[in-house]
């Protein structure tokens, strides 16, 4: 009787997490494009006799799979990160420099390749080994954790609410936490033909990687 229930327990155990990698599933699945605004807190570690140090962004972001997404921070510096299919771009604003890298060779195994650019659950499990993990503040979790460790990537943590994305928890191999929230979410939405292209402003130093 008390193997019975453990086993019991056991099962409603895998059920109530298998709920995370469901909800991921069905999200790489359906949502096709989308946007939404975020707020992305990232604190870097403590250090001897200091208190941890946070710094908040707010912005928007839109995503059209396979492969293309758009980061637009607004606040408290202005950057915007494009993935136009080929080439990732990062342009800083205060600094008037653009930096170009190809896009294959850096999005595999990084937190946009899980919530905009991954065709499929296949294609992301090439990259990433895929958990549930409890649910959390009303949160349903998936842990993400990469396969290759020779990035600066350490692991993500990806929270639905429902099948609605919520939340990403970034933790870099510097022990860095990068928190970004999603509010407004709209999938499937129509995105204006220009959203992914970029070029880069006149004057701009262009930095190609």
């Amino acid at each position: 009787m008390k193997r019975l229930a453990a086993t019991l327990l056991a099962t409603l155990a895998l059920a109530a997490h298998a709920d995370g990698l469901e909800a991921l599933e069905s999200f790489v699945k359906t949502a096709r494009s989308g946007r939404a605004d975020f707020t992305q807190i990232v604190t870097a570690p403590a250090r001897a006799g200091e208190a941890a140090r946070s710094k908040t962004s707010t912005g928007t972001f839109e995503f059209a799979r396979p492969n293309r997404f758009r980061f637009d921070y607004r606040k408290p510096f202005v950057q915007t990160i494009v993935a136009d299919g080929q080439t990732l771009w990062l342009h800083d604003v205060d600094l008037n420099q653009v930096t170009a890298r190809k896009q294959a060779q850096v999005l595999g195994a990084t937190p946009a390749a899980i919530v905009a650019a991954a065709p499929d659950l296949a294609s992301l499990q090439r990259d990433f080994t895929l958990q549930a993990v409890p649910d959390r503040d009303g949160l349903q979790w998936v842990q993400a954790t990469p396969k290759s460790r020779d990035g600066q990537l350490n692991g993500v943590k990806v929270g639905f609410r429902g099948n609605e994305l919520a939340v990403l928890e970034i933790l870099d191999s510097f022990g860095q936490l990068s928190v970004m929230k999603f509010d407004r979410l709209q999938v499937n939405t129509s995105l204006a033909a220009d959203t992914f292209q970029f070029r880069p402003p006149p004057g701009a130093d262009v930095v190609r990687q």
